[in-house]
């Protein structure tokens, strides 16, 4: 099961200002801007690493402002979807042998999409295979530029003992 971190980083970003006459090109104004990325990672160490490795490539300077943990039930990424990230919660409605009553555990999920009604409807398709009946009750934007999932690939070569050490060649 993923560990969702959601970390946020802060740069300053030159800003393009035609009115900046040829007298004050040194003092060239930038502006904060402060991003967000999901991160799936095994500890907040991790997440930073991550991080750093994942953002330093396309952001020169650059500093990590917080990193959390997030709690979600599962990440839609859809090929074909936006850029756009929505947070969906949905509630799924159990009975409650002991006392008979209907319990509503809530969930949330994560989904790419253009509009908040395309992410109602994504998530729903991919909940129609749930055994328990569910109802979607809030769908928000949010900041999220982009995820970055753990790949099999970045095991930054761990290997097992026996397949880096060769065995000692017999002596006659």
């Amino acid at each position: 099961m993923p560990n969702w971190f959601l970390g946020k980083i802060r740069y300053q970003q030159p800003i393009d200002d035609s009115n900046v006459g040829s007298r004050n090109e040194e003092f060239i104004k930038q502006k904060t801007v402060t991003e967000a990325y999901l991160v799936d990672a095994v500890s907040y160490t991790d997440a930073e690493t991550r991080l750093y490795q994942e953002i330093a490539a396309n952001t020169p300077e650059f500093d990590i402002t917080n990193i959390s943990r997030m709690k979600l039930a599962d990440v839609f990424h859809h090929d074909d979807g936006s850029e756009t990230w929505y947070k969906v919660k949905a509630m799924f409605i159990t009975d409650d042998e002991k006392t008979g009553k209907q319990k509503k555990t809530p969930s949330v999920m994560l989904v790419n999409a253009d509009t908040p009604k395309q992410a109602y409807e994504r998530v729903e398709q991919s909940l129609k295979t749930a055994l328990d009946p569910f109802e979607i009750t809030d769908v928000n934007i949010t900041k999220i530029l982009e995820i970055f999932p753990y790949n099999e690939e970045e095991k930054r070569n761990l290997r097992p003992l026996s397949d880096v050490i060769s065995p000692e060649p017999e002596t006659v």
